[in-house]
């Protein structure tokens, strides 16, 4: 038997990432990936065993490259107001870069699945949830530092925040600009409480 003829399995999980973030995790074809990774069906299954895990490791790679800006933003930033400003500034450069498939791919992969993705659909669902957890978290500690209003709706504001954010994701997959991204996050923030006063 002819032996299988080693590849770059972090290279091809990175066409692999490119290709779902283009055409969304039901619109891949095994045939579109392997084409894309340059390796033949069984490299695919021997390496990564299937499509949906595949799918997993390529949003967990997705995660820590360029949806990591996120992360960074709300551990870094001193307040979170600052850390959902630049949360809002950040994605709306990375939507908008050229130099990869516009918009997120936690976002816009399983928009259009049917039924039998339903296991796709809560993984990603659970990413936003955790995304949206986060953002609240960082609201809270604004609220209990006294920089927001005693009656805030926290949970709303994080809720707006993440749909702001979802948004701007699927305006970048329609042609919008960072320059037209930066201005929704600049509104945006307008919506955000004034400071009470002492």
């Amino acid at each position: 038997m002819a032996r299988q003829r080693a590849f770059d399995k972090e290279a091809a999980l990175e066409r692999a990432l490119l290709t779902f973030w283009r055409h969304g995790y039901e619109a891949t074809s095994v045939a579109e990936l392997t084409a894309a990774m340059g390796i033949r069906p069984p490299s695919l299954y021997a390496a990564f065993g299937d499509k949906r895990r595949l799918f997993e490791e390529a949003v967990r790679r997705y995660q820590e490259t360029y949806g990591a800006s996120t992360t960074r933003a709300l551990a870094e930033e001193p307040t979170g107001r600052a850390a959902i400003e630049r949360v809002l500034r950040e994605s709306a450069a990375e939507f908008a870069n050229d130099s990869h498939p516009a918009g997120c791919l936690i976002i816009t992969a399983a928009v259009n699945c049917g039924p039998e993705s339903a296991e796709v659909q809560e993984l990603l669902r659970g990413f936003r949830e955790a995304t949206k957890a986060a953002l609240k978290a960082r609201i809270d500690e604004d609220l209990a530092a006294g920089r927001l209003p005693a009656d805030t709706d926290t949970a709303g504001l994080a809720t707006f925040y993440a749909a702001v954010i979802q948004g701007m994701s699927t305006q970048s997959r329609d042609g919008a600009s960072h320059a037209d991204l930066l201005s929704v996050a600049t509104l945006a923030m307008s919506a955000w409480p004034a400071t009470p006063s002492p």
